[in-house]
């Protein structure tokens, strides 16, 4: 299916990595980066919960697509950035900036009241203009109700840690990591079911008592590198999909 490297965990929102960051080949490599803008209009903000699960649906219809693959016309981005450490950016735009993002090539994602927009992966130091002025903070985010108690036996959950305080914009990335992770570990029969349906899965803060348990479990862990908000090394998502278990 798609172009599968050897597992080394992605790199966060502004250029964090869940990998420690120890030097390695990839640290060598050109860098590139995977841009991700969410909407958050003035009056009109997306729940937390479901700006989070979007974002992480957004990696994984870049990661499914047939763009992303072979000959497409993302494949060579897709490959260099997973030939690097791979890093995920979040920021957010409104109004007029939301729809000069959504001219670029891309792809839209919609949950229930997010709109994320992923753009194929870009050189570290190649952002297009109407991405590189848009804001990576104020994406602070909150849910007016609690989200409904996941389902892991039913559908995927990314589990973020209870300990750990994270701003909207991060806790996006890391479900992106976390997601991505998911992925590469999956056979491609277990690919092909959870992209034909549509990438279902929960953001969820799993229980103090249930998270030793999580990281223990041979179940995908994104490890932070700590260049922002959380220490170094630091475990923020666990990664639970049926087909892991």
């Amino acid at each position: 299916m798609s172009h599968v490297p050897a597992p080394a965990a992605p790199a966060a929102a502004t250029a964090d990595s869940p990998v420690e960051p120890a030097r390695d080949p990839r640290d060598e490599a050109p860098q590139f980066v995977l841009p991700l803008v969410v909407r958050i209009e003035r009056g009109a903000p997306p729940a937390r919960t479901d700006a989070l699960e979007t974002a992480a649906r957004a990696v994984l219809t870049l990661l499914g697509d047939e763009r992303a693959h072979g000959d497409g016309e993302w494949a060579e981005a897709v490959r260099d950035w997973e030939d690097a450490r791979i890093r995920k950016v979040v920021r957010r735009a409104r109004g007029a900036e939301w729809r000069r993002a959504e001219a670029l090539p891309g792809i839209t994602v919609h949950g229930a009241s997010a709109e994320v927009r992923v753009f194929p992966p870009i050189p570290l130091d190649g952002w297009p203009k109407d991405l590189a002025k848009l804001q990576v903070s104020g994406t602070e985010l909150d849910d007016p109700e609690p989200p409904a108690p996941a389902d892991p036996a039913g559908r995927p959950v990314l589990w973020l840690n209870p300990d750990l305080e994270m701003s909207a914009g991060k806790a996006m990335a890391q479900a992106g990591h976390g997601a991505q992770l998911a992925w590469w570990a999956l056979p491609d029969a277990a690919r092909t079911a959870w992209r034909d349906a549509g990438f279902p899965l929960s953001v969820r803060t799993a229980a103090p008592a249930d998270w030793p348990r999580l990281t223990t479990s041979g179940l995908p862990v994104v490890r932070d590198a700590g260049f922002t908000e959380i220490a170094p090394g630091s475990c923020t998502v666990v990664a639970e999909h049926p087909a892991l278990r």
